[in-house]
């Protein structure tokens, strides 16, 4: 029984471990969404000689460069290239058409006026998931490493129990915020920002892989408690009925 105890202890850290991973790569990332923006192409230049617009051959880039595109005003042919872009709730960076690398903006002055408190909860409920999580954590090792006392281990049990749920909880809420606010921001955010076609990218799915996990935790901590309590009262029981046998003996 004792094993089975220790063995669902450790179940329950090794799955917040796993949770407080997954969520601090998703929070500090910025692959939450990504795609592609439609963006008109530079005029050419002596720096620019590659996907750029050169007016009616004047362009001071090579016109035998394949990549060099001429112009055409009565059809506006070949204005426009896409970019690629990836956004996570801190940062939204796109590639840098002009050079080499990416440039990256702040994500918060992107969003919406409306949506700019939602997504300061976001943040704040994404801060305190990560947090109580490793509360959480914190009281699971103790249990499991430091508690000899049965009734000790049974209080850790509990509360780390209650914050898992509550860890889930605010994860879930900052999930969700998040993805609202992001949808709003592609409607009514800045128009040479807004993208031509995009999708959840790795840090989204790894935020939403997190989320089942705190409920699991909270599954297996439960289950230690109830078994380390039943064994505790069966063992009271017991050492009752031998007193009281003794005593009438």
């Amino acid at each position: 029984m004792k094993t089975t105890r220790k063995c669902r202890a450790m179940l329950a850290v090794g799955l917040n471990l796993v949770a407080l991973f997954f969520s601090i790569t998703a929070f500090i990332t910025t692959y939450w969404c990504e795609g592609t923006q439609r963006v008109p192409k530079p005029n050419c230049s002596k720096e620019t000689k590659s996907n750029c617009i050169n007016f009616n051959g004047n362009g001071t880039a090579n016109s035998s460069n394949p990549n060099l595109v001429h112009y055409s005003w009565e059809t506006g042919d070949d204005r426009f290239l896409f970019r690629y872009f990836h956004t996570g709730i801190w940062y939204s960076c796109e590639e840098n058409i002009n050079g080499i690398g990416e440039k990256c903006q702040n994500f918060i002055d992107l969003a919406p006026a409306s949506e700019r408190g939602v997504l300061w909860l976001s943040v704040i409920s994404e801060v305190l998931y990560i947090v109580l999580l490793v509360v959480g954590f914190t009281l699971m090792c103790l249990e499991l490493f430091h508690s000899s006392n049965v009734i000790d281990g049974l209080k850790l049990n509990a509360f780390a129990a209650v914050f898992t749920v509550l860890s889930g909880l605010l994860g879930m809420v900052a999930h969700v915020m998040y993805t609202q606010v992001f949808q709003v921001t592609v409607s009514l955010g800045p128009e040479e920002w807004r993208p031509h076609s995009w999708d959840y990218g790795w840090s989204f799915w790894a935020e939403d892989l997190d989320i089942p996990l705190p409920p699991e935790e909270e599954e297996v901590s439960l289950l230690t408690l109830a078994s380390t309590h039943s064994e505790t009262g069966t063992k009271r029981t017991l050492e009752a009925r031998l007193k009281d046998g003794f005593s009438r003996g």
